[in-house]
């Protein structure tokens, strides 16, 4: 290891109560998107660190103090981590930045929320109740029990990699379950830095477990490990295909939270200044980086012109730079990969014919991996910008006609995570939130989520839901109870 290497920060795994390097020894380099430098070591799982967490993951779950405990006392442990979390909130938000280069601001008010799943889901623990069947059959009592499935593998994404850990973790561990986290290689740093709470909550060793590495060297044997019972992962469809494909072999039950390419939609009556911000919020908040991003924003041809005017100024104002500054309005794109990947849905938007209104090219001036805040128009909806995820701070600008028209272009895409909406008419809002394939409808507001509420999408966007109070039947398998009691057992050969 050369004597750069040396003066990083060097990171181990979580895996059965303790900290280890992986088996190899060997370890990756972590970029800080800012600078485009590394700045961390993480240690580079393999397939014998998958299995070493995975049984360390299936023994906690079989024997030990974990399965022993009662449902509140899971509840109490998960409250617990919670205020280790709104404790710790702020290093927590820092590491994150430095690690995937998305603004202190964002990242600092999703560490302090992050919270409210943990005491969310340690509450409803104790709350999850099986029910007594009515039964046809004379002299007998039947019953349902709901319980946990075993060693849940989460796989979370670079974007928002903590935030997404708890829609995961926290109602896997109120269900009974323990886990095994792969974060992405990108952003491995805050994950390993959570598991410090982990332990300092008290769960007993093995009940969460992080590895790092990447997708073929450990993703893969993780979600192939037979003792993994439910696989819960967000990232693109193509990946998330994969996952689906590979679970379904090993019969596990699976969570996806895949792409998007979602339509918000602007309507001549709607306050357009509000509409504006709405449709600033919804592609250049977080650089475009999520995928609930407004990355098609569908305007009424009646007010067009007059809304994209007032977009673009809207836009230009926005402040490039530092992550970590309270002024900064747009970062960086995270990975190198991704970096390219935006670059070049450039070059294809522009090849495609689409009109660029605004940005279009890297910025260059700061550094790292930023791009500019990027508006097309004179977009068809067939065109490759409207069809595929860029996953960046690229806007597609597409007319429509009346509320037929933006209906058919919102639903014409393989997509179907999210969809927004700007009216003063109450019954457009209910037509629209109606007719629109979407797993999450925002009216007159964009990237509004809760632990309340249920998220997920239609089509190529995913299977399942996270958050929410029935998502926990995601973590939970049902068994049907029948008692007897007949005093004499009736003909053996004939099926009661």
């Amino acid at each position: 290891m050369d004597t750069k290497s040396e003066s990083l920060t060097k990171y181990k795994m979580w895996i059965g109560g303790e900290w280890t390097e992986a088996t190899s020894g060997a370890y990756f380099e972590s970029y800080n998107p800012y600078t485009g430098k590394p700045w961390a070591l993480m240690p580079r799982a393999g397939a014998a660190d998958i299995d070493r967490a995975v049984q360390a993951a299936h023994q906690a779950f079989t024997a030990g103090a974990w399965p022993k405990m009662t449902a509140s006392q899971r509840g109490a442990l998960l409250r617990k981590l919670g205020d280790l979390i709104t404790d710790n909130a702020d290093a927590l938000a820092k590491i994150e930045v430095r690690d995937n280069g998305k603004l202190f601001s964002e990242m600092r008010g999703q560490t302090a929320y992050m919270a409210q799943w943990y005491y969310y889901f340690g509450g409803l623990a104790d709350k999850i109740e099986g029910a007594v069947i009515p039964s046809d059959k004379a002299d007998t009592f039947n019953y349902t029990e709901h319980e946990p499935l075993g060693v849940v593998a989460a796989i979370v994404p670079w974007n928002s990699p903590l935030l997404l850990t708890a829609w995961k973790l926290a109602p896997a561990l109120a269900a009974g379950n323990t886990a095994v986290i792969k974060p992405s290689e990108f952003t491995s740093a805050s994950l390993l830095e959570f598991c410090k709470l982990i332990e300092k909550a008290g769960f007993p060793p093995g009940v969460v477990n992080a590895v790092t590495g990447f997708g073929d060297e450990a993703g893969a044997p993780l979600i192939e490990h037979p003792l993994v019972a439910k696989i819960t992962f967000t990232g693109s469809d193509k990946t998330g295909q994969r996952i689906y494909e590979t679970a379904a072999r090993g019969m596990k039950r699976v969570s996806l939270e895949l792409g998007g390419k979602s339509p918000n939609i602007v309507f001549d009556d709607a306050d357009l200044d509000n509409a504006v911000k709405g449709a600033i919020s919804g592609i250049f908040a977080a650089t475009g980086q999520t995928c609930i991003a407004g990355s098609r924003l569908l305007v009424q041809r009646s007010i067009h012109d007059r809304f994209v005017d007032k977009l673009v100024a809207f836009a230009k104002t926005a402040r490039i730079g530092d992550p970590m500054s309270l002024d900064t309005q747009v970062g960086p794109v995270t990975t190198p990969p991704q970096y390219k990947k935006v670059l070049d849905y450039l070059d294809i938007a522009k090849s495609e014919g689409a009109t660029t209104a605004l940005g279009g090219n890297r910025a260059e001036e700061f550094g790292g991996y930023f791009v500019e805040p990027t508006i097309f128009t004179g977009v068809r909806n067939s065109m490759r910008i409207a069809q595929e995820e860029v996953f960046g701070p690229v806007l597609a600008v597409i007319p429509f006609e009346d509320e037929e028209d933006a209906i058919a272009i919102g639903n014409d895409v393989v997509f179907g995570l999210a969809a927004g909406v700007w009216t003063q008419s109450m019954r457009r809002a209910f037509l629209m939130a109606k007719r629109l394939q979407a797993g999450t409808v925002w009216i007159n507001t964009y990237r509004a989520v809760s632990y309340l509420s249920p998220f997920g999408g239609y089509k190529r966007s995913g299977i399942g839901r996270e958050s929410g109070q029935e998502m926990i039947k995601e973590y939970l398998q049902t068994k049907s109870v029948w008692i007897s009691m007949a005093t004499e057992v009736p003909n053996p050969f004939v099926m009661r």
